[in-house]
C-alpha cells in the first residue's frame, strides 16, 4: 500500500512539473438513420461562457483542457506556442504545429506519463508555423514540450490504442507562413471551457446541419443523426398511460409527434394541485378535445413540482420536458435562413424566418393558414387555457411549455400563430394552460 501511495504521489508531482491540466476528449461521428455519414465539419459552441471552435474533417476529436485548483505561474512569451495535435487521440500518427515568433533554436522533448524521455531533438527554426509528424510508441499518454529562448509550451497527447510495433518517431514536415490549420489550432487553444459548461455541437455535411447539447464532465462520444421526418429509429411509437404516441426524428432530436395527453380531466376554473394525481385541462371542458388536441397543463403540473430543467415530469421514462435551449436547436434545424446556433434564437418574441410554417400541420389552422409540415412535427392549433380558467384561440395558436424558468413566476414558452411563419419565444405565467411535447433523452 505504501508503494502504491508513493507512486500516486510521484505521478501527481510529475503532472505538476510538466504543467499539464486534466483534459477530456469529445469524439464525433454521424449517421443518416443507420448509415454512416462523413462529417464536413463540427462547430462547438460554449453556451455558458460564450466562444466557439471548429473541427474540419478528418479531425473529429476535440480535446478540452480544464483547470483544477489554483493554476501555477509559468513563463511564456506572447506568440510562442505548441498547438494541440490533430487528430487526438492518436490512431497511428498525428500532426503537431509549433509557432515560433522569431528565428532561434527550438528544443523538443517527448516524455511519457512517468517522466521518461522518449524523444529529444533540436531544430533551428525560422519565424512562422512549423509542423511535425509524430508516431507514438507504446503508451496511452505523452507530453510534447517545446522550448524557445528559455520559454516552454506543452500539450498532452492521448493514444487510442497501443502501437503494433511499439516504435516512436518524430519527423519535421516543414513550415507554413500562414495556414488554415493555425487558425483552427488557435481557436481550440483559446476555447473557454470548465467542467459542466453547456456545449452546443453542430455537425455539417453537404448543406445539412444537425445539433446536440450536452454538459460534459468526462470524455464522451457523440453521434449526429441526419435523418429527418421519419419515425425515430428503434422507437417508432411509445405506449404510455394507455395511449400510443408516434415519434418523429428531426436530425439529432427525437420528439413526440403528438401533444401529450395524460391525466384526469379537471374543470378549467380549477388550479392543478400537487396531490400525486396527474391532471389535465381539455379545451372547453370537453374530454374529446384532449383526444384531438392533447391536454393543456399548468407548468408546475408538467414538471411534477420541481424546477429542474429537462426533468421527466409527466413524460414517460426515457423522455423529458424540453429545455429552452433544446427548443432553439429545433428552431434552427427547421428554419431555412437562421441556422442552429444563430444568436437570433436567443432573442425574445417573434424570431426566425419560416420555422413556424415548416412545423405547423397541413390542417386545422383558420383562414387556410396551414403549415407545410416539412419535418413531420405536425403542430396543430390547440389553443390555451388562461390564468382565469377561460379557453380561447382554438384554430389560431399553439403554445408549448419549456422546462426553463425566466423568473420565479414565469417560464419560457413557444408560440406558433395562424398568421405568422416565424416562432415567438417569451416568458409567461406558470398558471396558464399550455400544450406539451416530450423529447427523448440523449
Amino acid at each position: 500500500m505504501r508503494r502504491f501511495i508513493t507512486l500516486i504521489f510521484f505521478l501527481f508531482a510529475l503532472s505538476e512539473i510538466f504543467g499539464q491540466r486534466p483534459s477530456i476528449a469529445l469524439t464525433f461521428s454521424a449517421v443518416n438513420n443507420t448509415v454512416w455519414v462523413q462529417l464536413d465539419s463540427i462547430k462547438v459552441m460554449n453556451r455558458t461562457q460564450d466562444g466557439d471552435t471548429v473541427l474540419y474533417y478528418p479531425d473529429t476529436v476535440l480535446v478540452l483542457d480544464y483547470q483544477v485548483g489554483i493554476p501555477e505561474p509559468h513563463k511564456t512569451v506572447e506568440g510562442f506556442q505548441v498547438f494541440q495535435n490533430y487528430p487526438n487521440p492518436v490512431a497511428d500518427q498525428t500532426t503537431i504545429n509549433v509557432y515560433v515568433p522569431s528565428k532561434d533554436n527550438v528544443s523538443i522533448t517527448l516524455t511519457d506519463v512517468l517522466g521518461r524521455v522518449i524523444i529529444r531533438s533540436e531544430h533551428l527554426l525560422d519565424e512562422g508555423l512549423h509542423s511535425f509528424k509524430l508516431i507514438p510508441g507504446n503508451g496511452s499518454i505523452f507530453f510534447f514540450t517545446a522550448q524557445w529562448k528559455g520559454c516552454n509550451s506543452s500539450i498532452k497527447i492521448l493514444q487510442a490504442y497501443l502501437s503494433a510495433n511499439g516504435e516512436c518517431s518524430l519527423e519535421y514536415l516543414g513550415s507554413e507562413p500562414s495556414s488554415h490549420k493555425l487558425k483552427v489550432a488557435e481557436d481550440i487553444h483559446s476555447f473557454p471551457f470548465s467542467l459542466g459548461d453547456g456545449l452546443l455541437y453542430i455537425g455539417y455535411t453537404d448543406t445539412l446541419q444537425s445539433g446536440m447539447l450536452d454538459s460534459p464532465e468526462s470524455s464522451e462520444s457523440y453521434t449526429f443523426q441526419f435523418a429527418t421526418n421519419i419515425p425515430c429509429p428503434g422507437t417508432p411509437t411509445v405506449e404510455y398511460e394507455e395511449q400510443v404516441y408516434n415519434t418523429i426524428q428531426i436530425f439529432s432530436q427525437c420528439w413526440f409527434k403528438e401533444n401529450l395527453n395524460v391525466g384526469t380531466m379537471i374543470q378549467g376554473n380549477i388550479n392543478m394541485h400537487n396531490d400525486g394525481i396527474s391532471e389535465k385541462y381539455c379545451y372547453s371542458n370537453i374530454e374529446d378535445s384532449c383526444t384531438i388536441y392533447g391536454g393543456l397543463y399548468q407548468w408546475n403540473e408538467i414538471m411534477q413540482y420541481t424546477q429542474q430543467e429537462a426533468v421527466q415530469g409527466i413524460c414517460p421514462p426515457g423522455w423529458h420536458i424540453p429545455t429552452d435551449e433544446e427548443w432553439k436547436v429545433l428552431e434552427g434545424a427547421v428554419d431555412s435562413q437562421y441556422r442552429i446556433g444563430d444568436p437570433l434564437w436567443d432573442t425574445v418574441h417573434w424570431r426566425g424566418f419560416d420555422a413556424g410554417l415548416n412545423l405547423k400541420s397541413k390542417w386545422g389552422w383558420v383562414n387556410q393558414s396551414n403549415g407545410l409540415d416539412w419535418y413531420g412535427f405536425s403542430v396543430i392549433p390547440a389553443g390555451l387555457r388562461s390564468q382565469l380558467g377561460n379557453f380561447f384561440s382554438l384554430g389560431l395558436r399553439s403554445t408549448f411549455w419549456s422546462s426553463t424558468m425566466y423568473s420565479p413566476y414565469s417560464i419560457y414558452y413557444r408560440l406558433l400563430f395562424y398568421d405568422h411563419e416565424d416562432i415567438s419565444r417569451s416568458p409567461y405565467h406558470q398558471e396558464t394552460g399550455f400544450s406539451v411535447r416530450c423529447l427523448k433523452d440523449d
